[in-house]
């Protein structure tokens, strides 16, 4: 599958078991452009039909039928082993830690996370599916709170100073180095050098720098 170019009409899969939220999202995206390829209401089936329909990106529930815990996360970890190439975006109101570590241990490239209370503007998920169908990353800052909580007690983590933990943090939420300059009102610069400081903090040996950036969040996990 060719990843799509920014703003290109994107074709999306809906994992989601309320009928109404279900259809609501499927409006809002053929609204602006979208062609929503299929919907389900429940995890099992999901595979199956990004299979056959091999769309651009997946946006998935977290707890699904048959018993509403983390049926649509651990069917969202089985897309990313079978169809590295969909990207997958978990939209929920509930965060599980444990399963979102697994999600992005593969790579965040193509992964996101939003919670569905917190997002306000149409907007702002418009372009948090558009860049996780274009192979980039959209989490949560919440999301991102709680998998460096989890972990506070890791001693890698310990030596990052106040302003080193900020960078982790935006870095996990997708941003570019310019995009967390502009937030911390600081040169480019000194973000790529907070950065280099970090991966040296984790013990992350030079390598792909995305790559390394998802390594960095994931040293959060336990």
């Amino acid at each position: 599958m060719t990843v799509p170019s920014p703003n290109t009409p994107l074709r999306i899969v809906i994992a989601e078991d309320s009928a109404i939220l279900r259809d609501g999202l499927a409006g809002l995206l053929i609204e602006r452009g979208h062609e929503v390829v299929a919907m389900v209401g429940d995890a099992g089936t999901l595979s199956d039909v990004v299979g056959a329909h091999n769309p651009d990106v997946a946006v998935v529930d977290v707890r699904m039928p048959p018993s509403f815990t983390d049926e649509g996360l651990l069917a969202a970890i089985e897309l990313r082993r079978k169809y590295p190439m969909t990207g997958v975006l978990v939209f929920s109101q509930w965060i599980e830690t444990r399963y979102a570590t697994e999600l992005l241990a593969g790579g965040a490239s193509g992964v996101g996370y939003l919670l569905k209370d917190r997002v306000a503007d149409v907007r702002d998920f418009i372009d948090a599916l558009n860049r996780v169908a274009t192979g980039g990353t959209a989490l949560d800052p919440e999301v991102v709170s709680q998998l460096m909580g989890a972990s506070r007690q890791q001693d890698s983590l310990a030596r990052l100073t106040p302003r080193e933990r900020e960078v982790l943090e935006l870095m996990a939420q997708g941003l570019s180095n310019n995009a967390i300059a502009a937030s911390l009102t600081v040169t480019e610069r000194a973000v790529e050098k907070h950065i280099g400081n970090i991966f040296t903090k984790l013990d992350l040996p030079p390598s792909d720098t995305h790559h390394r950036r998802v390594l960095a969040v994931l040293r959060l996990k336990g």
